[in-house]
């Protein structure tokens, strides 16, 4: 996979600015846990090249809650935040698994969008879902009970892994979740005495996928 697979504009640049992507393009390789941008800091567009990564905000408190993940293709804009006037939008990327992605300086992909339209409409574009992304989560977080919730990312998890036996940890859980560990531990264990999930050390065994999938859409 190289960028014209990444960038649907491609075909519309000029060879010339072809070029000037691809030779500012840095191709960087990180391993899981890896922290790749962090608050407002400018570190260029990130384009991934396969992996996976985590967007996610951090409260004043210290706890985070996921916005959104990144996949095989994605781009992730909000890291080059010096193009993006009039917009504050504090948000950490850290690597989920090995991932390898491509960085774009900030001042490369600036001098496109002065001379493309395609990608000016790319980038509007993607600002636009991704805030649409941003908005339906706090819907959720605002009107969806934490049951539900719960439900809908376990099955999250079991479709991305493929798996129905999922190593995850309740302070894993609980940073994508926005909430305490300790109510990811209690919710749970209330699944489990409901026969939805089994718990052991660092695992959740989802077991009544059927229910939990009505739960999610409760």
């Amino acid at each position: 996979m190289d960028l014209s697979n990444v960038f649907p504009f491609w075909e519309k640049l000029t060879e010339e600015q072809r070029q000037r992507l691809t030779a500012g393009a840095v191709l960087r390789t990180v391993k899981a846990g890896a922290l790749l941008h962090q608050g407002g800091d400018c570190t260029g567009l990130l384009a991934v090249r396969t992996g996976q990564l985590r967007a996610y905000i951090l409260s004043d408190q210290g706890r985070e809650i996921t916005l959104y993940r990144l996949f095989d293709r994605d781009i992730f804009l909000f890291s080059a935040s010096c193009l993006l006037r009039n917009i504050q939008f504090d948000v950490t990327i850290a690597a989920e698994k090995d991932t390898q992605l491509w960085v774009i300086p900030s001042d490369v992909y600036q001098s496109l969008m002065e001379e493309s339209a395609a990608v000016v409409n790319y980038t509007n574009d993607l600002m636009g879902s991704r805030f649409s992304e941003v908005m339906w989560l706090m819907e959720q977080v605002m009107w969806k009970s934490f049951d539900a919730r719960l439900a809908a990312f376990l099955l999250e998890e079991s479709l991305l892994e493929d798996t129905a036996s999922l190593r995850l940890t309740h302070e894993r859980i609980a940073n994508h979740l926005g909430t305490a560990r300790e109510v990811v531990t209690r919710m749970l264990r209330y699944f489990q005495s409901e026969g939805m999930v089994r718990l052991t050390r660092g695992t959740v065994e989802l077991t009544d996928l059927e229910r939990l999938r009505r739960l999610s859409k409760a």
